[in-house]
């Protein structure tokens, strides 16, 4: 089940890239405006053979890169390789970036050879409004000449290569989750007119309506849980009974602990799954943990998954595995999981804008250069903890969490994170801007 936002509105092409899982989940929640469904650059039926093998090198580049960093002796520098494309510079000093790179100059290369050519083909034979969660698509139909181009922002900052070669003369406009990317984005030359701060987009299944009613239930529930010694109560009790009601603590029959550990789409740090089951097996066994693993659409990844399973709860339901042949399958899946999810264990990826739902991020090491920035903004709110050894989870999880500080990060991400991004995108579609908010948690 899901929440329903077409009402009143129209249909906008929703065009997306099969380049991990950020760009994809970013569109998801707004399937239901998609017309012709969601357009997937590179994968879709219609686009043109050319442009097929065009994008299947550029994905197994990517996907082979993003896998090397944990292969020993060559893996770091190959790794190294793809980062430094995609490399963003320091925030500070503030300084004009709007200079073109040679990131820039080469997706118009790639545009230009065909990169994005059926996206362009389809979405010209109606003159509705483009959405992409994918910059290359957003700078393609801007150099066709289409008259509304929205370009929704995955991570808390970005690379110069976001934003068009001239940047004074796009028309793409953007949603930023942050207000980091935010900053980014007129660091690289886009006028504020063209920036809307609208967080990111989170599933609606997991917001209920605009008043957060399915998110403030869920948090609850979990705070008792991420609160089992009362720590957290006694220094926030007031604070949580203001926005989410009365908070009686732990009550002891909320059910157990469940963490959901989550890979990304190329399918790296999987095997830090497997030391996070054996880190957790007695608990897991006794029924006061449970464990979502997390495969997404790859088969190895749940095949790799089945056999810890099998090696550490063989029969018992103390370890579920998340899978589905499809992409939208599997975000239905992983959504509904969340609904029951107490600790969110990944990557710092588009998953840090999730802290917004109220639930603890867990941060395994980086992959590229923008998900430094992400962990850092998840530090910067508190609302994300770097990983210990997964080895010993059952130590030094426990000890965070009989302290508090697990269910202080879930209420900061709650408080601090941008959490009506799905419903501030469609402000923005009907009436062509977004009012600043003046409610510091509800925006």
């Amino acid at each position: 089940m899901h929440g329903s936002l077409n009402g009143g509105f129209g249909k906008f092409w929703v065009v997306t890239a099969d380049m991990g899982y950020g760009h994809q989940r970013a569109v998801h929640p707004l399937r239901d405006i998609a017309e012709e469904g969601i357009i997937t650059v590179g994968s879709s039926a219609s686009i043109p053979e050319s442009e097929r093998k065009l994008w299947k090198r550029l994905l197994g580049a990517y996907e082979f890169f993003s896998r090397a960093k944990g292969l020993p002796v060559v893996g770091p520098p190959l790794f190294s390789m793809l980062d430094s494309m995609l490399k963003i510079p320091a925030f500070y000093p503030m300084r004009d970036l709007s200079n073109t790179t040679f990131q820039v100059n080469l997706l118009e290369s790639l545009v230009e050879k065909g990169l994005c050519q059926g996206m362009l083909e389809t979405t010209a034979r109606k003159r509705t409004p483009v959405i992409t969660s994918f910059y290359a698509s957003a700078i393609a139909a801007d150099r066709k000449g289409f008259n509304k181009v929205y370009c929704i922002v995955c991570d808390a900052d970005i690379n110069r290569v976001w934003v068009a070669k001239a940047p004074w003369e796009s028309r793409v406009e953007y949603f930023a989750p942050c207000g980091k990317a935010a900053q980014r984005l007129r660091a690289y030359g886009v006028p504020d007119s063209r920036i809307h701060l609208t967080g990111f987009p989170l599933p609606m299944e997991l917001l209920g309506d605009e008043n957060l009613g399915v998110l403030r239930r869920n948090l609850a529930r979990r705070l008792r849980r991420l609160d089992p010694q009362g720590k957290f109560r006694a220094r926030h009790g007031r604070n949580v009974d203001h926005f989410l009601g009365p908070f009686e603590g732990s009550t002891g029959n909320d059910g157990a602990l469940t963490i959901t550990y989550a890979v990304g789409g190329a399918g790296a740090q999987k095997e830090i799954g497997w030391r996070i089951a054996r880190g957790l097996r007695a608990k897991l066994i006794a029924g006061e943990v449970r464990l979502n693993l997390v495969a997404g659409i790859r088969r190895e990844v749940k095949d790799y998954f089945d056999e810890v399973k099998a090696d550490i709860d063989p029969g018992g339901d103390g370890i579920r595995i998340i899978h589905s042949e499809s992409l939208h399958g599997y975000f239905d899946r992983f959504n509904q999981a969340l609904h029951e999810t107490d600790i969110l264990w990944t990557k710092p990826s588009e998953l840090s804008f999730y802290c917004g739902l109220g639930i603890p991020i867990i941060m395994s090491p980086t992959i590229g250069s923008q998900e430094k920035f992400n962990r850092k903004w998840l530090r910067e709110i508190r609302a994300g903890i770097k990983q210990e050894n997964p080895d010993y989870a059952d130590q030094w999880l426990y000890d965070m969490l009989n302290r508090g500080t697990l269910a202080e990060s879930a209420w900061d991400g709650f408080l601090k994170a941008r959490k009506l991004g799905t419903f501030n995108i469609m402000r923005v579609l009907g009436n062509g801007f977004l009012e600043r908010a003046t409610d510091p948690v509800m925006r």
